[in-house]
């Protein structure tokens, strides 16, 4: 199917067609949602519907959506998987919601679409990135973020360009971080590097002493980590305890996060991160969201934040383009969109997964968040080796 593209400021084009003096008419557009405000992923799931909750704001502010005002309805899920599926069921024949957002982690995600395959429902996927996914031939499901099996595709290259030769890979046994790890064994070989180390661990593991023995002795020089946020901790920790001193160590989720530096403190110092959207990225509107974002919340915007707003963005020019929230029409608009969000670029392949995002790195130097991949649009330069920045 031909693509249709809109960027951010056809979107604003569109919304001048609504009458904006007219008040929204009739009952608001319910958009539903499982949030994790609990449980294992509550920082990342908080953030990510403070996104969502600052997109209906703004849609609101600006006007309405097909002449309506659009209001969020939301449920704690836990960060139970189990319970994401029951409560997007609810969301959808209780509540009789209009449209669906997903919730935050690949895990939750997986089970929220099911749900939403069940009912012929199409969600656009905040949070979530395993390509397995979109690997199970639905029809519903629709992502924002770069698949997971990418994820690993600028550090590796970036130490391949250093002259690295061996690679060390840890990865929480939960589906992101291993479809991360598969990904990243895939670009390895690609460069020609050798993954002397392998191994994954129970999900909700932070004992890794043991680990980080098997992996010392095997003498990587880069170590990299499919991880959230308390094992990425915990690793960093524990490895800096063992006097373990790789050149790099690159983790997915944790070092995005602020509590991530606010746990290590100087042991934060050169940790790298891959994310897929920083405020220094140079993508239209992230200036502006990062400013609002503060003023609204108090405190920095990162990545889980725009997420949810990218995520409400794309759901609301494919609304848009539709003219219309019937469900047939929508999926043909999700599938054949091509979106400029605050995210970056909207694009997905028939069956849904994205393949228009790029992702970035960042590392934390005295104390904040740099980007410093790709070297194009860097805002600061990659500290290497790892204790180069100790030293300083």
């Amino acid at each position: 199917m031909k693509h249709r593209s809109l960027s951010a400021a056809c979107l604003a084009l569109l919304v001048l067609l609504i009458p904006l003096h007219l008040p929204a008419a009739g009952k608001p557009i319910r958009i539903g949602i499982s949030a994790s405000l609990s449980g294992q992923y509550q920082a990342p799931g908080t953030a990510q519907l403070e996104g969502m909750r600052m997109w209906a704001d703004d849609l609101n502010g600006r006007g309405a959506l097909l002449g309506r005002k659009v209001e969020l309805v939301y449920y704690d899920d836990e960060s139970d998987p189990h319970k994401s599926f029951q409560l997007y069921e609810r969301l959808i024949t209780e509540d009789k919601v209009d449209l669906l957002l997903g919730p935050y982690s690949s895990p939750l995600t997986l089970t929220a679409s099911n749900a939403a395959e069940k009912y012929g429902f199409p969600m656009v996927a905040a949070g979530g990135a395993s390509d397995a996914i979109w690997e199970r031939g639905l029809s519903n499901i629709f992502g924002v973020d770069a698949p997971a099996s990418a994820y690993m595709q600028l550090p590796l290259k970036f130490a391949s360009q250093m002259g690295v030769k061996r690679v060390g890979l840890v990865y929480s046994f939960s589906e992101f971080p291993r479809q991360v790890a598969e990904g990243a064994r895939r670009k390895a070989a690609e460069l020609g590097l050798e993954v002397v180390f392998d191994e994954s661990y129970p999900a909700d593991t932070t004992n890794f002493r043991q680990l980080i023995e098997r992996m010392q002795a095997a003498e990587p020089e880069v170590v990299l980590g499919g991880t959230y946020l308390d094992d990425s901790v915990a690793l960093v920790r524990q490895t800096k305890q063992a006097g373990f001193s790789p050149n790099m160590m690159v983790f997915t989720v944790g070092p995005a996060l602020p509590e991530f530096e606010q746990a290590l403190g100087r042991d934060a110092e050169g940790i790298m991160g891959v994310v897929a959207w920083m405020p220094g990225a140079r993508i239209p509107m992230s200036r502006d969201f990062s400013y609002r974002y503060y003023e609204k919340f108090g405190r920095n915007a990162g990545v889980h934040a725009a997420y949810g707003y990218a995520a409400g963005q794309v759901l609301e020019a494919a609304v848009r383009l539709a003219g219309s929230l019937d469900r047939d029409k929508l999926r043909a608009e999700l599938q054949s969109l091509k979106f400029q969000s605050l995210l970056g670029h909207y694009r997905v392949n028939e069956a849904g997964m994205q393949e228009g995002k790029s992702t970035y790195v960042m590392q934390w130097q005295k104390g904040q968040r740099r980007l410093v991949l790709p070297q194009r649009i860097s805002r600061a330069t990659v500290t290497y080796p790892l204790g180069a920045s100790l030293a300083r």
